[in-house]
């Protein structure tokens, strides 16, 4: 759904709300909502003005291994758990189980010299959002908080969630049979992140101004119990990949 462009502070449910009046749209029962963090981050003030910030001795030498702008490196040192390596421009890291080049900090769709930070706390944001739209319209809808990321060794951008409410956010699949009968063992779908896709390719990543997506019909499975992030996310020394790169096999 399209909605004006916020340049200070707001309220992203009564923009919610907003947009819904502007786009003669209306929420129904088993909805889910999908939202840019990017808006999230702009309702909560967390953009970044590069002229205000002077980097450490760490963060400098950041700049220096992987060829960026100091002030930069020194916020993704900040907004980061850890730095696993990188490439020029580029620093892979991990804050709460979330892998992202750059600490997912983002300099488009923000004013030159400033750049936007993941929003503070996107569970909780979720969860009000959720609770707001119950006690207004009583309906039960799932909330996603969306992002684009690269891939590994795949050209282009898909969405990956960051947060979600009201929404169990993976299948366990396993036990389940495949096409030939055989029992799955290691299989869970990832619900929201699949759902996050869809929604992110008709939102756009440009200038098309659509924060919001309401998936209909998705068949997603709604729940009125706290999701905890780590129902969607492991750590990294579990991931295949992290643990395939750091301890390579010489052929």
């Amino acid at each position: 759904m399209v909605s004006e462009r916020k340049e200070e502070e707001f309220d992203v449910f009564e923009t919610l709300l907003e947009t819904l009046e502007k786009n003669d749209e209306k929420l129904q029962d088993g909805d889910v909502i999908v939202i840019s963090t990017k808006f999230i981050s702009n309702s909560q003030g967390r953009l970044v003005d590069l002229n205000t910030i002077k980097a450490s001795k760490e963060g400098i030498g950041v700049s220096k291994k992987f060829q960026m702008k100091a002030e930069i490196a020194e916020i993704i040192l900040r907004e980061s758990d850890k730095i696993f390596g990188g490439i020029s421009g580029f620093v892979i890291t991990s804050a709460d189980n979330i892998m992202a080049p750059n600490a997912g900090i983002d300099k488009s769709n923000a004013k030159k010299g400033k750049i936007i930070l993941y929003p503070n706390n996107p569970y909780i944001i979720s969860e009000q959002i959720r609770r707001k739209i119950f006690l207004k319209f009583l309906i039960h809808v799932g909330i996603i908080l969306v992002d684009s990321r690269l891939m590994p060794s795949r050209i282009g951008t898909s969405g990956v969630a960051i947060a979600c409410a009201g929404i169990e956010p993976v299948l366990d699949m396993r036990a389940e049979k495949d096409l030939v009968g055989n029992p799955l063992k290691v299989t869970f779908q990832a619900v929201v992140d699949n759902l996050a896709t869809i929604a992110n390719h008709k939102m756009g990543e440009a200038a098309e101004s659509k924060p919001f997506a309401i998936v209909r019909n998705s068949g997603a499975k709604l729940t009125d119990r706290k999701i905890s992030p780590t129902e969607m996310a492991i750590s990294p020394d579990q991931c295949v990949y992290v643990r395939g790169l750091t301890n390579p096999t010489n052929r």
